[in-house]
């Protein structure tokens, strides 16, 4: 078993041959065609448990890989792999690697799933004191019919240290532009097995127990990282409402994640990400303003000048997810996690008792924020929302450090419901208040209703609710 350590960076195919002949690339280099063959059981049982099964050929000889991949990379993956000659394109699955005992009985059912064909060119490069081999990886992946193309580089650190990944990686965006990617081989091949999705939701983060503080903070900001990733990928291949709603949701998510974890961080580091993060979103948050009202307009003339309005704020996202200001954002979180993301010696305590004083004092915040909801202002109203959302993002990551339990199980979802009922009130009143400003601005009449709904009764809703979720059991005790 060898470990790796691989930063893998995403370009579009067109750039591809302009990375080729980069003049910083030494001349020498190495030329192979690889053909790989991934296996699973019917219902993918590897795919789902994060490993992976090939048999990959270059030239004459065939390689058995087995891995474990690193979801929770972001990025940078760090794996265990398990590796070994074999004579044809029948997996050996003996007790030299971890499937058989992972299957069980299931091994026998073991066939082909998908097919990896790319043409590789690899060049060792000197950067600082660290010796990288460079990975350029052209070709695609084939299922069930279906092809995606691949077009990616990884580097991977032979000697020295991480930080010389990612001067490397500053070097080739200079002049061609990447960005950190986060699916690896495998994983595109088993998404091509099933419809691609119009939009990516937030996956669970998979923490437990047993974690440090600095271990489920790595986890959860690599799993946001990867949700806006696979959001972006799709916005820059078609823009479509959903994708930016879902890289949106992925921004706040990790907003909320430097929030509940300030604690242990330092404070230059959580202003720097924030005050960056916080100006993505606002890229991105009026177009989904306009996507949002779009299905509320009445009127050809509104609807036509919504379009065009649509169509603008539309093309601005695009424009700057290809600046380099986005892409050097991304990189620069990558490589703060890379190298320890600066967490003090507190970090190295346990997980549990962290996640639950931050959830217990956001919930007391709620309660206390939201005591008047009927008297409280628009601005203070807005307030309690945003607390409840950040709320909603710790309950969701520390769920699996509290879930050992049926009963616990069970007050998580029942929190959670009511958490989400107060949401939507607080959301429908935020849209009241919102949507006339948003409208003015793009010249556009002042007069969308609220369905017969009025501000009071939205306001009655949202204190029933949040005096529901006050007097809900907490799930962390």
């Amino acid at each position: 078993m060898q470990p790796e350590i691989e930063l893998k960076l995403d370009l579009m195919p067109q750039a591809a041959e302009m990375f080729a002949s980069w003049p910083s690339l030494p001349m020498e280099n190495q030329t192979a065609a690889l053909h790989a063959i991934y296996f699973d059981t019917p219902d993918q049982q590897l795919g789902k448990r994060g490993m992976s099964l090939r048999i990959r050929r270059t030239g004459r000889r065939r390689v058995q890989t087995v891995k474990a991949d690193g979801r929770d990379g972001a990025g940078l993956f760090a794996r265990d792999e398990w590796e070994m000659p074999v004579r044809g394109v029948t997996p050996v699955l003996d007790d030299r690697t971890p499937v058989a005992a992972l299957l069980g009985e299931a091994v026998g059912q073991v066939d082909r799933l998908f097919t990896v064909d790319v043409q590789r060119r690899t060049w060792m490069v000197k950067q600082d004191s660290a010796t990288i081999e460079l990975v350029l990886d052209r070709g695609a992946v084939l299922a069930n019919g279906r092809e995606q193309a691949i077009c990616e580089i990884e580097l991977e650190l032979k000697a020295g240290e991480p930080a010389a990944l990612f001067a490397l990686a500053r070097r080739i965006d200079a002049d061609i532009a990447v960005r950190p990617g986060v699916l690896s081989k495998a994983e595109r091949g088993y998404r091509l097995t099933q419809a691609l999705p119009a939009a990516v939701k937030a996956e669970k983060v998979a923490l437990d127990p047993t974690m440090s503080i600095r271990q489920a903070f790595l986890r959860i900001v690599a799993a946001c990282l990867r949700h806006y990733r696979l959001n972006e990928a799709l916005l820059l291949d078609q823009y479509t409402a959903e994708a930016l709603h879902q890289a949106r949701v992925a921004i706040r998510r990790l907003r909320s994640a430097l929030k509940l974890f300030k604690p242990v961080l330092q404070a230059a580091d959580v202003a720097r990400f924030q005050r960056e993060l916080r100006w993505l979103a606002g890229v991105l948050g009026e177009a989904r303003d306009l996507d949002v009202l779009a299905p509320r307009i009445g009127g050809d003339a509104a609807r036509a000048r919504l379009a065009v309005a649509q169509g603008q704020a539309h093309d601005r996202v695009l424009q700057w997810l290809e600046s380099a200001r986005v892409r050097m954002v991304l990189l620069d979180l990558v490589e703060w996690m890379a190298l320890g993301a600066g967490l003090d010696a507190k970090a190295g305590r346990s997980v549990v008792p962290f996640a639950a004083t931050g959830l217990r004092k956001l919930r007391k915040g709620i309660a206390k924020g939201g005591r008047h909801m009927m008297r409280l202002s628009d601005e203070a109203r807005h307030s309690v929302r945003k607390d409840a959302k950040r709320l909603r993002y710790g309950a969701e990551f520390f769920a699996g450090l509290f879930d050992g339990k049926q009963k616990r199980r069970r007050r998580h979802k029942a929190f959670l419901d009511k958490l989400e009922s107060m949401q939507d009130a607080l959301g429908a009143l935020n849209d009241l208040v919102t949507t006339p400003a948003t409208l003015a601005r793009h010249g556009l009449p002042c007069d969308i209703g609220t369905g017969g709904v009025e501000k009071a009764e939205l306001v009655a809703a949202a204190a029933i609710a949040h005096g529901d979720l006050v007097d809900a059991r907490r799930f962390w005790t």
